[in-house]
């Protein structure tokens, strides 16, 4: 990986990780996900970092991986990828489990592992010129990397089919209609609005409310309802012995901004 393949820059309390290969739409090497990866583990152990986001450089959010990456996946298998461990397995599925806000500026074309980026992150803002593509039944493949799991549960079965069989690419519009986008805004403005949307959240909202909450999605997607909601009650009644439930209150009753203990990732 050349030293400008990913770039790290602070937008406030954003920590915006930058693909940087746009001569080939940001396809990914495997050093880069390795990269990544590190990359996130350190902003989420910031407590100055709110939020991670996801850019692409140029045209394209990401094309997915890289031809000589998936050439040798298709060869050996794993593709050399080093072994997870008790990680969920799939690519960027990691990222369900980081605890803060991890949000995609979709800016151009996301297909294949791009698609699984911005699928993995908790929100996608997109631009105008955001377009998503699965690619997969198009190469001999399958529904890879949990995206079987996420994506009906993003837009329902049967348009989870279409995307996954057709492989065909859906427009902003369509993306945000149907639920594959929760923004979408002016090309220029995309990164503006992804940074003052998580210095919206340093101001107002607490880190460890945050956490705990992305927490208690990703964990009852999978649960029935009685296990939930016993669940959120055991959680509710812990909620209230932590100081930032008490400074909430104060803040409320003395009409001025909250002061939230800050989160590093684990706690």
């Amino acid at each position: 990986m050349s030293a400008g393949d990913i770039q790290l820059e602070m937008m406030g309390r954003l920590a915006l990780i930058r693909l940087n290969r746009p001569q080939v739409l940001n396809a990914l090497t495997l050093p880069m996900l390795a990269e990544i990866r590190e990359l996130v583990r350190r902003a989420e152990a910031d407590p100055d970092v709110t939020a991670i986001g996801f850019i692409g450089e140029g045209r394209g959010f990401c094309s997915g991986l890289d031809s000589a990456a998936l050439v040798a996946a298709t060869e050996g298998g794993s593709g050399g990828q080093p072994s997870r461990g008790a990680d969920l397995p799939g690519m960027f599925s990691y990222l369900m489990e980081v605890s803060k806000p991890v949000i995609a500026a979709v800016n151009g074309v996301a297909a294949g592992g791009g698609f699984i980026l911005a699928m993995m992150s908790d929100l996608r803002f997109g631009s105008e010129n955001a377009s998503f593509t699965t690619v997969f039944s198009k190469r001999g493949l399958v529904a890879e990397h949990g995206v079987s799991w996420l994506l009906p549960r993003l837009v329902g079965a049967s348009r989870a089919l279409d995307l996954l069989w057709s492989s065909r690419r859906v427009g902003a519009e369509e993306a945000l209609r149907i639920g594959l986008l929760d923004r979408v805004v002016p090309a220029e403005a995309l990164l503006e609005n992804v940074a003052a949307y998580v210095a919206e959240l340093a101001q107002n909202v607490s880190p460890t409310s945050i956490a705990i909450m992305k927490s208690q999605v990703y964990r009852h997607l999978g649960e029935a309802a009685r296990p939930a909601l016993e669940d959120s009650d055991r959680l509710t009644k812990a909620s209230l012995d932590h100081p930032d439930a008490k400074e909430g209150a104060m803040a409320l009753l003395e009409r001025r901004a909250p002061k939230f203990q800050p989160w590093s990732g684990g706690g």
